[in-house]
């Protein structure tokens, strides 16, 4: 996971956390957890921010070699 290449594309897109995390139906407190790595996104997750962000591949952000 790589938490600071998902916060640079939710910045190019103007998407907030809080806005991510009402797309996704999660706490602030979840979202957080799940980008420093504790927990791990869901494919339903991943693919909701696939299309919200509009990125091609989400392979960059969330199949790093670790980051977090």
């Amino acid at each position: 996971m790589n938490k600071y290449k998902l916060e640079e594309e939710m910045k190019k897109q103007g998407i907030s956390k809080e806005k991510m995390c009402s797309e996704l139906g999660i706490s602030r407190s979840a979202f957080y957890r799940k980008c420093k790595g504790k927990t791990q996104f869901t494919l339903e997750e991943i693919q909701a921010i696939v299309k919200l962000l509009k990125l091609d591949s989400p392979v960059d952000i969330f199949f790093a070699d670790k980051v977090s």
